[in-house]
């Protein structure tokens, strides 16, 4: 039956299935534009800063989260004040205005994801989002797709039950 065709439960299946497996996000070769110039490399890269002392959500929430400018600033107020991102990035914290990210990674909505048990299993951040140390420039540089997440759950003996991702 074609899925044009399918009706019900199987229908849905097979409309999951188109959905994800073309990725939810295509690979980029650079990442959106975003307000601030924020480099990964130097922060996660060579001053080896971990993910979860930014993302902290991580590990309670569904949600990572963006590091407010507050948290930025308790570095920011010490180190580089005089290079001219970091001046806009006080500019910022003068105002108490929070900094407008662009997303870079965004699931369907018919997909459910919590970083929480992931990070409880001590799975790398890099897993998922690629070599983030090595961005100068956030992007996603591979698909995330239904594939690759039941192939890792797979692989790690982790559930592959419909309803972990789709609730």
């Amino acid at each position: 039956m074609s899925p044009a065709k399918a009706t019900g439960w199987p229908a849905l299946a097979v409309t999951l299935l188109a959905a994800c497996s073309h990725g939810c996000g295509p690979a980029a070769a650079t990442g959106p534009a975003q307000p601030l110039d924020f480099s990964h490399k130097l922060h996660a890269g060579d001053y080896q800063i971990e993910c979860l002392y930014c993302h902290s959500g991580a590990r309670r929430s569904t949600a990572a989260g963006i590091p407010s400018v507050q948290l930025c600033m308790g570095c920011h107020r010490m180190v580089a004040t005089s290079k001219p991102e970091i001046a806009r990035l006080a500019g910022y914290w003068e105002k108490k205005t929070p900094i407008r990210w662009t997303r870079v990674v965004k699931q369907p909505d018919y997909v459910f994801f919590n970083h929480r048990p992931h990070i409880a299993k001590e799975i790398a951040c890099q897993e998922c989002h690629g070599p983030i140390q090595t961005m100068a420039e956030v992007r996603l540089d591979h698909k995330l797709n239904m594939d690759r997440c039941v192939g890792c759950h797979r692989q790690k003996g982790a559930p592959v039950d419909c309803y972990v991702c789709h609730r």
